[in-house]
């Protein structure tokens, strides 16, 4: 007698640099994984992801997990500052990269009607990263193709090609995309004047069974019962974990290619668009107080080639202190308070500072507790992602915000345990707390020392601002 398969849900996390489908239980444990890169297409009409093949890894990887578990949801979550447009024969238009410049030709244009900050909480950012730039351009370029297509924010696009149903919810809308006004819960004025309000399909909760898988799908081994639900921003998966089982103030830092502070408890009258803070719409449709940096791009840039697979220790860090080693931003200008600036490295010796992964670890910490002062962040500190099992990150964050507590999820992403959130509400169950385990504190004085020597260095607009 066969042994019955282990119950599971399928995450789809489609990240900015590497996508992922995790097998995981309802506590949150990855069963099992698989992992790719996720590359851009740079070939005309725009540089745009690759939707027909990454679809194909994923029937090939649903294929390859439901042969060990019992799939009962597939839960998309993605990065944001993306949307697809569709019609019943599929893409109208690929799938744009955000980094795409050449949608800031549109700029005098947009911005005359699209800009609205206090109403919008969505500050002015470069490239496609406000998705009704990226929007605006392709109506202007393809009127055509754009005149017939439904809207679908990038998890939705994921749901639809699994289960044919178009829909969407607020966490991919309250994303810096200038279209949502998370004081009022609706469509922005702007995207009322382009008609776009109407163009998005039905609205749905993150965690909606959208419906059952299509045929092509089941053919993977997947149950014809299982369910496909909306999905979900990726920084607000790992807000989600957190705010499920949480009243009290408290700020979640998700790690990855981008830092994003999400703080429970602070005021909207904290944000400042000159310092790229922005509020997000959490899966309640609330909005939450949030600052980001490109953080993960940042650290590989001061690391080089060579560094950004290290690991580097309290102790790594303690001899970067000594050595009065310093990054000063920016290594990425797409993002962040401090976007503007050139980043350079400052040193009391002469040559490369060492470890360089050290010194990228204490320079992401400096940013992500610059962010958090803005946000006037309240109680727990909670670093998912990337950086939340890299010690010489995780120790001088909590050096920086002592005595505010800060812990790490042990959980391999916080995108898990958020899109595990939703697979229990979807089932009317009530997530379990996190386990989180608290970050160890050490070197306080040098780091809080350092914290004035560095902040002494930004430009005089930004080193009292915090």
């Amino acid at each position: 007698m066969s042994k019955a398969r282990p119950q599971a849900v399928a995450v789809f996390d489609v990240g900015k640099s590497n996508v992922r489908l995790t097998a995981v239980n309802d506590s949150g444990v990855a069963l099992a994984a698989l992992e790719r890169q996720n590359g851009v297409d740079s070939s005309p009409p725009y540089p745009h992801f690759e939707a027909d093949e990454l679809y194909a890894w994923l029937i090939d990887g649903l294929a390859t997990l439901a042969r060990d578990f019992a799939i009962h949801s597939v839960v998309p979550v993605t990065h944001g500052a993306c949307a697809a447009l569709v019609d019943d024969d599929g893409l109208v238009l690929p799938i744009m990269d955000y980094e795409f410049r050449g949608v800031s030709e549109v700029d005098s244009d947009y911005d005359a009607i699209a800009r609205d900050f206090a109403r919008t909480a969505s500050p002015k950012l470069p490239a496609g990263l406000n998705l009704g730039r990226q929007l605006f351009w392709q109506q202007r370029q393809f009127a055509k193709e754009f005149s017939r297509a439904t809207i679908l924010p990038y998890p939705q696009y994921w749901a639809a090609r699994l289960c044919g149903v178009r829909a969407w919810e607020p966490t991919s809308l309250g994303c810096h995309t200038d279209l949502w006004e998370p004081g009022c819960g609706d469509f922005s004025t702007f995207a009322k004047k382009m008609k776009w309000d109407s163009r998005f399909g039905h609205r749905v909760s993150a965690w909606t069974p959208l419906g059952l898988p299509l045929p092509e799908v089941v053919a993977t081994g997947l149950s014809n019962e299982c369910k496909i639900l909306a999905g979900i921003h990726d920084s607000n998966a790992s807000y989600l974990a957190h705010r499920a089982t949480r009243a009290q103030p408290f700020c979640v830092v998700s790690t990855g290619t981008w830092i994003v502070a999400m703080a429970h408890g602070s005021p909207l009258d904290v944000l400042r668009e000159d310092l790229d803070m922005l509020a997000n719409v959490d899966a309640f449709g609330n909005p939450v107080p949030t600052a980001r940096f490109m953080g993960g791009r940042e650290y590989a840039a001061i690391c080089g080639a060579d560094g950004v697979l290290a690991q580097p220790s309290a102790g790594d860090l303690e001899t970067v202190l000594e050595s009065g080693a310093l990054a000063i931003p920016s290594f990425a200008d797409q993002s962040g308070p401090l976007r503007a600036q050139i980043g350079r490295i400052v040193s009391n010796a002469p040559g490369a500072p060492s470890p360089r992964a050290a010194l990228a670890a204490l320079y992401c910490a400096l940013m992500t507790d610059y962010c958090l002062t803005m946000l006037e962040a309240r109680g727990d500190i909670i670093l998912e992602g990337r950086l939340a099992s890299n010690e010489a990150f995780a120790s001088a964050l909590a050096a920086l915000r002592e005595p505010q507590p800060v812990f790490r999820s042990p959980d391999e992403t916080g995108t898990l345990r958020g899109a595990v959130a939703l697979s229990l509400l979807a089932r009317g169950k009530n997530p379990e707390p996190a386990r989180l385990d608290p970050c160890a504190t050490g070197l306080v004085e040098k780091l809080k020392a350092t914290r004035v020597r560095w902040r002494n260095l930004l430009p005089p607009s930004h080193a009292g601002s915090s």
